[in-house]
């Protein structure tokens, strides 16, 4: 008597090898130029700001406690001001808040789920970047003008001789320039956030449910609607500007020699 086979039992893995390792060899790089000229990102600063906030959040229904609370850094604008070497900053901060809204509860217990508000807080702030490398700056030339020498007859009552030297005041001659620098532009490094929140209208004794009803709960219990946030903000970033340099050629033959020469 035959056996159906299930669908169960078919085999998954039609087919396995091992491969074997292929051998390879070293291709020297095609080299163009021996000095080159490079247009790359050259880092202008990299340094740490300190950005202190204090803000009000306000929650849509009671709280009994807050259970956990994620941040992160959102940077929508940081611009040098060139040649001030002053940088601003604007941005704000995510943050998610895990906390717990009471159901029902009783002399001993509250039952609570668990709801999660989302923030943004902003922040707006100007501070002065120590360069560690000269940005490359031009400003606009200023605009010059100049006329063309012309010489052209007198009208009568003057000699036939005479001439009239002088420019031609119907032109407009001038001598205009457009400088386009590079804008320097900013990358994150860390952020580090040291926060403390404090509810403001917390009423021990007091547990209201997520329709605001008082309901029973133990006496030390109480909820909240509001906290005052006070935090402190450390970013490090970098500030970088493209800018063409020069690469200079150290090949492994010459460093050779350098050091058996000294």
């Amino acid at each position: 008597m035959s056996r159906s086979k299930s669908k169960g039992n078919q085999r998954k893995v039609v087919h396995s090898s091992v491969q074997q390792e292929a051998s390879n060899r070293p291709v020297q790089p095609r080299v163009i130029n021996a000095h080159p000229f490079m247009k790359v990102p050259v880092v202008l600063g990299e340094q740490t700001v300190q950005i202190d906030l204090d803000s009000i959040i306000k929650f849509p229904e009671p709280v009994l406690e807050i259970k956990k609370i994620r941040k992160n850094i959102k940077l929508v604008q940081c611009r040098l001001l060139l040649p001030t070497n002053k940088l601003f900053l604007k941005g704000f901060v995510r943050k998610n808040i895990q906390y717990a809204t009471p159901l029902r509860g009783g002399k001993d217990h509250v039952s609570s789920t668990i709801h999660s508000l989302t923030v943004d807080v902003p922040f707006q702030v100007v501070t002065r970047i120590d360069l560690i490398s000269e940005p490359d700056f031009r400003a606009t030339p200023p605009t010059r003008e100049f006329n063309y020498f012309q010489s052209s007859k007198l009208p009568s009552g003057f000699s036939s001789k005479e001439h009239l030297l002088s420019g031609d005041f119907t032109e407009h001659n001038q001598i205009s320039e457009e400088i386009f620098n590079e804008l320097p532009f900013c990358e994150l490094i860390s952020s580090k956030f040291i926060e403390y929140d404090e509810p403001l209208d917390r009423h021990f004794g007091v547990v209201e449910n997520h329709s605001g009803f008082k309901i029973t709960a133990p006496f030390e219990e109480g909820t909240f609607r509001t906290i005052e946030e006070k935090m402190v903000i450390e970013l490090t970033f970098k500030v970088l500007q493209n800018q063409q340099v020069h690469l200079q050629d150290y090949s492994h033959n010459e460093s050779s020699d350098d050091w058996e020469s000294s």
